[in-house]
């Protein structure tokens, strides 16, 4: 019997936490620095770029940073710690990375109201000890909601403090950990993601598909209406927005724990999973089926087995989204042609087996897996 393996591996651990008034002023105010020496930074490298066609470094940045600091009207800045600030011009030096690689798009400014406030501490910025984390210019430590221990041993190394438009305060605790992997298995599974079952797996098994959003969807419409009917730039409009906030969070709070448990769930009793390789951002432009597949958060679904696959010692297989799974007969192979979303049975012309879609779909999909694995490529349909 082989013994399992043990890597360190970078995780991120989430917390609620709970400031005080003091905490809460400092963070505003860490939040909103952050933000004008991100736009400040960004409006002199567009000024820069388009201007001179000429590319400016973070160096240059965190100069001009400490010019800033000394000049009248800006003179406020030394009053929060200088690590945030200083992290979110790394952050726009990676934007524009992406951008000159042509990975993401031209950086945009952060706006104070659509802009996630958060403000980023390396660990020169907070001191660790005991289970308690104070960050650089305050006394207090975070009241922090610890409802898992950090691992044994586990030394922060960045800490990063955020506020959702809910109004809840986040603290993301990055920390180096060991991860053994899980014992070997002989099971594989294909995964078929759907709408009418989220998802399918290659022995029959289905997952109901749990429509968060649609459950709150009454709530959540009429919480919408509220804002427009208060005053514009009131307190009350304000709250309103909040309320419409905390059911958003709702739902994808339940989202994301349905997805971990069963993702976590495929990656402990199968070592192999094969899943298709979804177009899910041109999926969603069908506007008769958007709302549905946000909400089933395939995308998400992938993410989760990607890095948990590399933590516990799995294999996840990506075929190829051309691949006919849902037209392909399982019993004999012969592909029988396109098949409407509203079909949800059918029989083979060839064989006459009668197949539910998703589970035939399913079924198809480890057969394909297998050509990914000895091909090392994906797998494409069948052009005769």
């Amino acid at each position: 019997m082989s013994l399992a393996r043990a890597e360190a591996v970078k995780r991120a651990y989430r917390y609620r936490f709970y400031p005080t008034s003091v905490q809460v002023d400092e963070l505003n105010r860490t939040f909103g620095y952050v933000r004008l020496v991100y736009n400040k930074a960004l409006e002199e490298r567009t000024r820069a770029w388009y201007g001179e066609q000429r590319r400016v470094t973070y160096v240059e940045t965190s100069a001009m940073l400490t010019d800033w600091k000394k000049t009248k009207g800006l003179d406020f800045l030394p009053e929060v710690s200088s690590v945030p600030l200083q992290q979110a011009l790394r952050h726009l030096q990676v934007a524009f990375t992406n951008f000159w690689a042509k990975r993401a798009g031209y950086p945009t400014f952060k706006s104070k109201r659509k802009s996630r406030p958060s403000a980023e501490y390396t660990w020169s910025a907070f001191r660790w000890k005991d289970g308690r984390l104070i960050l650089a210019t305050m006394s207090e430590p975070l009241a922090i909601a610890w409802f898992r221990p950090l691992p044994d041993g586990a030394e922060p190394s960045t800490v990063i403090v955020s506020r959702d438009p809910a109004g809840r305060w986040h603290v993301s605790i990055l920390a180096e950990t060991v991860v053994s992997e899980l014992p070997p298995v002989d099971a594989q599974v294909g995964v078929d993601a759907g709408l009418a079952a989220l998802l399918t797996f290659s022995d029959g098994e289905k997952v109901s598909n749990p429509r968060h959003e649609r459950r709150d969807r009454v709530m959540l419409a009429r919480a919408q209406r509220e804002p427009s009917r208060k005053e514009k730039g009131s307190k009350n409009r304000a709250k309103a927005r909040v309320k419409v906030a905390r059911i958003h969070a709702r739902i994808a709070d339940r989202r994301r724990d349905g997805l971990h448990k069963v993702t976590t769930r495929l990656v402990r009793e199968n070592q192999t999973i094969v899943i298709e390789d979804l177009a899910v951002r041109n999926m969603i432009r069908n506007h008769g089926l958007a709302r549905a597949i946000s909400d089933a958060a395939w995308g998400e679904l992938r993410r989760m087995l990607e890095y948990k696959v590399g933590w516990y010692g799995r294999d996840l297989v990506v075929i190829d989204r051309f691949f006919p799974s849902s037209q392909t007969c399982s019993a004999c192979g012969k592909i029988d042609g396109p098949k409407p979303l509203d079909v949800r049975e059918w029989t083979c012309r060839q064989c006459g087996v009668r197949h539910d879609r998703d589970v035939n779909a399913a079924k198809m999909i480890p057969a394909a897996g297998l050509a990914v694995a000895a091909c090392g490529d994906g797998v494409r349909p069948d052009q005769r």
